[in-house]
């Protein structure tokens, strides 16, 4: 257990969303974004949430690198990473209505589960790539995503 102090403090870390491309880029030293990933990463001391979606493409993508899907699967399993379940009936119908609403962006299932998990958990701070995505995509009250690289 935490002393009270830092506690407190670790509870005042906002926690990011993080899709696809920012892991896929961490872990892949090939990919051209891997320096500026692993300094975002490397200095973000908050909570990062992501979705079973991004993981499953993230190991498609990651599958052409040597060590990509364990280093991906040690990153989660060590608590790097939360996987919020995005995957229960009334979820799956949600995220095919705003792929159905972003077809002009476009959305894919990925992306509609962050949104979801982003609406449901009060966290709009994303780790994303795809600026004119997440810069369209809004909760169903309205709310934008903050894209952290903007911030950082």
């Amino acid at each position: 257990m935490a002393p009270p102090d830092q506690g407190a403090q670790l509870a005042a870390l906002k926690p990011w969303l993080v899709d696809t491309g920012p892991l896929v880029a961490f872990l892949s030293r090939k990919d051209p974004d891997h320096e500026r990933m692993s300094e975002v990463l490397g200095a973000f001391p908050g909570r990062m949430l992501s979705t079973g979606a991004v993981v499953t493409e993230a190991m498609f993508f990651l599958a052409k690198a040597r060590v990509g899907p364990a280093a991906l699967a040690e990153l989660v399993s060590s608590g790097g990473i939360v996987i919020v379940d995005v995957f229960q009936p009334s979820d799956l119908r949600a995220a095919a209505r705003l792929m159905s609403r972003y077809e002009d962006t476009p959305m894919d299932f990925a992306d509609a589960t962050l949104v979801l998990t982003g609406e449901a958990l009060g966290v709009l701070d994303i780790l994303t790539l795809d600026r004119r995505g997440f810069s369209t995509f809004r909760t169903s009250s309205g709310e934008p995503f903050r894209l952290a690289l903007d911030a950082s």
